[in-house]
């Protein structure tokens, strides 16, 4: 007799992590391409602000909605 079984993997509780109990809002990744011109721009005023890309964009996209 096999333990083997057949079935998705995710039909399964998953187990709890710490994400889930700790309240924190869960994360989205958005992708897009960007002129490698605008890129180099973007790249060097996050730079002069002394943050990354991602804060620069997280701080813009908090500002819209």
């Amino acid at each position: 007799m096999s333990i083997l079984k057949a079935g998705r993997p995710s039909s399964e509780k998953r187990a709890m992590t710490m994400g889930d109990i700790s309240g924190a809002d869960k994360m989205k990744r958005v992708n897009f391409d960007l002129p490698e011109a605008l890129h180099t721009r973007l790249k060097t005023y996050a730079a002069s602000q002394g943050k990354s890309i991602k804060e620069v964009l997280t701080e813009f996209v908090e500002g819209l909605v």
